[in-house]
């Protein structure tokens, strides 16, 4: 069973990954797409907030 640091860590680089995609998605236009990786971007980030992870630094969208 993996403990806190390794889920932090795992909530972390998906949080950085869905990041990228939302980044692409709007540099090409992808409306539909980068609302779908909103949701998810949004349900990560008050699971990291929750986690007490401090995304100012990581953070790339905002919002």
């Amino acid at each position: 069973m993996p403990n806190g640091l390794e889920v932090a860590k795992e909530a972390i680089e998906q949080f950085q990954k869905i990041q990228r995609h939302m980044l692409l998605a709007k540099e090409e236009g992808a409306t539909k797409t980068y609302a779908s990786l909103k949701d998810d971007y949004l349900s990560l980030k008050a699971i990291l907030n929750v986690s007490g992870v401090n995304l100012t630094d990581i953070d790339k969208i905002k919002e």
